[in-house]
């Protein structure tokens, strides 16, 4: 087992040194393992990484970044922007706020932290250039409130959590919503005290609640989606991905029909972007899923959690290296491929640590989370960068003050339990 664990650990990370992608390093690195174990044919590694993505739950994620895109282009984004705008727009670092708040709404559309940096990011990044903020500071900010794309619902790092682990999906979503929330508000309260530093006013029109309910009426739809979607879960209406699927068709005719801003020319496009994005998760799912059962079959999962709870006997001390380990990793591999990895190792120290499994996952999505905003693989760091022409390093300077604002969040999600479990009434 060892020998296996040394080989399969071993390759994985020197196929990350080489810069491989990491859906091809963690089923690489599963084949050899296999070879040295010498105990399970390859027909093993072929069925896993097929099975893994022959899930019902998992066809939620393909329909969600496809209503994602739809959304994005069919004018829903801007009417957020919009309406954010005018909620908040006339306080010191109103556009700021904006930009925040703009995030939240279309995460608990979207499920995705790329999509959500993008969606908004192509909006609010010029806006807020254009009243005068550093452009490094409206990237920086964007990037890091993108992250509540993985930590709302419909998240889809929630929804391979669940899959994974075996809780319900829509009690994750629900424990999600007040962690997220205080996401939002430290955010915000950073943008103002940022603003207030800074020198940036408010917006001259001033509060006007004529320019709120336009605002509210014009975004109707586009505020519709969350309650279609959380709603028709919570009621038991719809699982999640049939929700996913009525996004799907909401998209299209909020885009098409509602709205009139998305073009038949767009769709494929739309299709392709989807596809691309679809494929590559799937892939790292499949792979991650291979990855695993092997550590499963050579019983590394037992091992290592008994390792990990022979280190102390404080609670604290195994909760906060396991926080500090969970942060290391978001910043080196793909939250999807890292959750399916550690959930099966973490979940069973988890338990015996006495951690509620809604709470535990909470603690674990929101650490991966961070690994959004932090080098090297902080993906809507790259997302961001790419909108506003700023390097990768000078966005990651940027987005420190962000990394503490989300680590802290997730200190207070860790040492209040009832922060996920109070919607959950447990």
């Amino acid at each position: 087992m060892i020998v296996t664990a040394v080989v399969l650990f071993g390759s994985f990370a020197s196929l990350l040194v080489l810069s491989a992608p990491i859906g091809i390093a963690l089923i690489l690195a599963s084949l050899l393992a296999l070879v040295v174990a010498g105990n399970m044919p390859f027909e093993f590694a072929i069925q896993s990484f097929i099975t893994a993505i022959d899930s019902f739950p998992i066809m939620a994620v393909p329909f969600f970044i496809l209503a994602g895109e739809l959304m994005a282009k069919g004018g829903l984004s801007r009417r957020l922007f919009v309406l954010a705008k005018t909620l908040v727009g006339n306080f010191t670092g109103g556009f700021a706020m904006a930009a925040v708040i703009t995030c939240l709404f279309f995460s608990a559309i979207s499920g995705s932290g790329p999509a959500t940096v993008a969606a908004v990011g192509g909006i609010m990044i010029p806006a807020m250039i254009e009243m005068g903020y550093d452009r490094r500071f409206a990237t920086a900010l964007i990037a890091a409130a993108g992250a509540l794309g993985v930590i709302l619902p419909p998240s889809i790092p929630l929804i391979v959590y669940g899959v994974t682990s075996g809780v319900s999906v829509g009690d994750l979503f629900i424990a999600a919503v007040i962690p997220g929330l205080i996401v939002t508000i430290s955010l915000v309260i950073y943008s103002f005290l940022y603003a207030k530093v800074k020198g940036h006013k408010g917006s001259k029109e001033g509060f006007s609640m004529k320019e709120v309910g336009r605002a509210f009426w014009d975004a109707k739809w586009a505020l519709l989606v969350p309650f279609i979607i959380l709603g028709g879960i919570y009621s038991g209406f719809f699982t999640p991905t049939e929700a996913a699927a009525v996004a799907v068709v909401y998209g299209l005719l909020a885009g098409f029909f509602l709205y009139k801003e998305l073009k038949w020319h767009q769709l494929f496009a739309i299709l392709r972007n989807s596809a691309l994005t679809t494929a590559t998760i799937l892939f790292i799912i499949a792979a991650a899923t291979v990855f695993g059962r092997v550590m499963t079959i050579e019983q590394m999962p037992g091992q290592i959690a008994s390792s990990i709870l022979s280190i102390s006997d404080n609670q604290l001390i195994i909760i906060l290296l396991i926080t500090a380990m969970l942060l290391v990793v978001g910043t080196v591999m793909d939250t999807t491929a890292a959750i399916i990895i550690f959930t099966p190792l973490l979940v069973p120290v988890g338990m015996e640590l006495g951690y509620d499994p809604i709470h535990f996952a909470m603690l674990v999505v929101l650490n991966l989370a961070i690994g959004f905003i932090t080098p090297p693989i902080g993906v809507n760091l790259f997302v961001a960068s790419s909108l506003s022409n700023l390097s990768i390093v000078t966005v990651s300077k940027a987005a420190l003050p962000f990394v503490c604002i989300l680590i802290f969040n997730l200190l207070l999600v860790i040492f209040i339990p009832q922060l996920s479990l109070f919607l959950l009434d447990r």
